[in-house]
Formats: structure tokens, sequence, C-alpha cells
């Protein structure tokens, strides 16, 4: 009986320091969470002002770009280069069968479109540079 009792108090040992590792694990989240929610609060309201400013100004918000753009744009931005089709396929890590390159180059050619990527060669995109305006626009 004793050794069962033993057995019992060791496992209640265990699982008090897992508790305890569990809790401090939810705290580092709880803090991660709560970083996360005031970083996104304050994007939403910067949006919001700048689209009410741009409104002022009589200018067009650019219509937003699904995901899966915004998932190609970050692979430009994390690469810092020209990347093909087939390359962003690998960061995006999806298969780079033809079905799936294809997909991605119409994709790149929209944005290509939109002034958003540039082609300086065939099957190579790049991110377009904003051209800096003159003080005459933007006074």
């Amino acid at each position: 009986m004793k050794h069962l009792l033993d057995k019992i108090e060791a496992r209640q040992q265990l699982i008090r320091e897992t508790a305890g590792q569990l809790r401090e694990q939810i705290a580092l989240l709880t803090e991660q969470l709560t970083a996360a929610e005031r970083t996104l609060e304050r994007l939403d309201i910067t949006r919001a002002t700048m689209l009410e400013l741009a409104a002022e100004d009589g200018i067009e918000p650019p219509e937003p770009l699904p995901p899966g753009y915004r998932e190609v744009l970050a692979a430009f931005e994390q690469a810092g280069h020209g990347l093909r089709a087939r390359e962003i396929c690998e960061i995006l890590g999806i298969g780079t069968e033809p079905r799936h390159t294809e997909n991605i180059r119409a994709k790149l050619k929209r944005l290509v479109d939109r002034d958003i990527l540039t082609e300086p060669e065939p099957g190579l995109f790049t991110l377009s540079r904003p051209t800096p305006s003159s003080p005459a626009e933007s006074g």
C-alpha cells in the first residue's frame, strides 16, 4: 500500500510541475496576445485615419487585395529582390507543378496591371518603386 501511495504522490508532484509550466506558458501567451491585439487596434485606427484623410482630399482608397495576393507581396518584401512564379510557390510552400506556378503567374500579372509589381524581363517580377512626387504635386 505504501508503494502505491508513493507512486500517487510522485505523480501528483509531476502534475503540479506540469501545471505550473502550463500556467507560465499561458501567462506568456496572454502577454503576446494582448500585444498583438494592441497592435491590431493601432493599425485599425491608422487605416481609418488614412481613409478619412484620403476622402477629405478626394482620393479614392485603393481596392483591398485578397489574402492570396497579400501573401505574394509579403514574399517579395521578405526576399528583397525580383522573383519568378516558381520561387514564389517555393516560398509560400505550395507545389511547383504547372497548375500552381500558372496560378501564381496570373496573380503576378494582375499585380503588374495594378502597378504594384513590374516585370523588368519576361517571367521576373519585382516590387514597383514609388515615384517621388514633385514639390508642386505634394503641396
